[in-house]
């Protein structure tokens, strides 16, 4: 395994290119051109050679960007280097999709490939919206999308979707949500909109063009969480919820994405790609985000890294803690331990204390979980839990 104690078991790898770059998104992507795609195939291939042996993925995320940019005939490309390095047969094999760019033939191949999982970038279903957002597929062109995927074989899809957006008023996010549940997706997942420096949106705050409600954003919170649960989806996290097949689980929803969860429990993940970020062995790895860049160092056989880091075991276990508190189900003490060596109720006891009095979490003598008012703070949780090198 040269570097690697024993084999990675997921794999992320973001595609930066993007049809057109939306008015919220900080993520690294940039504008589509044939040639830079090519280029970047060829490097992403080169990086899967190097990292193949370290790895046996059960759980695949292809994010971005969007990967459903790709045309079929670089996927094709990108799925054959794959299964001649052994890197095909995950468990859960997800890769995000924007509505204007899924095609029958992408599809069918996608799933031929063992790819078993989409996550659709819908956002809103408000013509409206998604013009103030930037985006460049319609409401129609979301259930095309969906029925094609259906078409293809696909029976695990989850739909993105924003609130307080711009604009957005609570009747809109009722229709969105209400329409968004009859399409019958076995996941969904449901973010606020950040205002993150460098994009438009941040900008447009600045100037003073929109103002930003905290209550209505809370109720639209609230909203949802309500109306996913008497639709049959059970959160699992801040911003996701799960349909479950059989019996409730009181861990996990069965349609939850495991992917996530490995990542939020404090799992290895090899991750490839301009920007993309892992984290093997205690080492928090980032690639240069810069796709030319990228490119060059591959073409010349070497990974592609911005940083490496080497946690301390503490602050390793202090960043698990963070991430995992996102989660409904909090930290169970001995999963902590057994995940990181430390012990919750003893490093972190004095943080527990005042998540629990601040009315955000509750303690038991086998866990610690957010509430969920808490859940709406669960950043600021995380900051408290957080531990610097020393």
């Amino acid at each position: 395994m040269s570097a690697f104690s024993s084999p990675v078991p997921s794999l992320y790898v973001h595609v930066p290119f993007c049809a057109a770059k939306c008015e919220y998104c900080a993520f690294f992507s940039e504008l589509s051109s044939g040639e830079q795609m090519n280029r970047f195939v060829d490097a992403l291939i080169r990086e899967m050679e190097l990292v193949a042996s370290s790895l046996k993925p059960r759980t695949i995320f292809f994010g971005g960007g969007t990967p459903s940019l790709l045309s079929t005939a670089q996927w094709r490309r990108v799925l054959v280097a794959m299964e001649r390095l052994d890197l095909l047969g995950a468990d859960e094999w997800t890769v995000e999709c924007n509505p204007a760019t899924v095609s029958t033939e992408k599809a069918k191949l996608l799933r031929e490939h063992g790819v078993n999982r989409i996550s659709m970038g819908v956002q809103s279903l408000d013509e409206g919206l998604l013009n103030r957002l930037g985006r460049i597929h319609s409401r129609e062109m979301v259930f095309k999308s969906f029925d094609r995927l259906r078409a293809a074989g696909l029976d695990n899809i989850n739909l993105d979707l924003m609130f307080a957006i711009p604009g957005q008023t609570m009747k809109i996010w009722k229709a969105t949500m209400a329409e968004t549940i009859a399409m019958g997706s076995e996941h969904l997942s449901c973010y606020e909109v950040i205002y993150e420096e460098d994009t438009p949106l941040y900008e447009q705050l600045q100037a003073g063009e929109f103002d930003v409600d905290e209550s209505l954003a809370c109720a639209m919170y609230d909203e949802l969480i309500d109306t996913a649960a008497a639709a049959g989806f059970t959160q699992y996290e801040v911003a996701n919820f799960a349909r479950h097949d059989g019996e409730p689980s009181a861990e996990l929803p069965s349609r939850a994405c495991r992917h996530n969860v490995n990542y939020w429990r404090g799992g290895a993940c090899q991750a490839l790609g301009p920007s993309a970020s892992g984290y093997v062995d205690g080492r928090r790895i980032r690639n240069i985000a810069n796709t030319e860049r990228y490119c060059e160092q591959l073409v010349l056989g070497q990974r592609a890294h911005e940083s490496v880091e080497q946690l301390s075991p503490l602050a390793s276990a202090g960043e698990t803690a963070a991430f995992g508190l996102r989660m409904n189900a909090g930290w169970p003490f001995e999963l902590f331990e057994q995940t990181t060596d430390h012990d919750l109720r003893t490093e972190w006891a004095g943080d527990m204390q005042r998540v629990v009095e601040s009315g955000w979490g509750v303690r038991n003598d086998k866990r610690f979980h957010l509430t969920r008012l808490g859940m709406r703070f669960a950043d600021t949780v995380a900051e408290w839990f957080i531990r610097p090198e020393p």
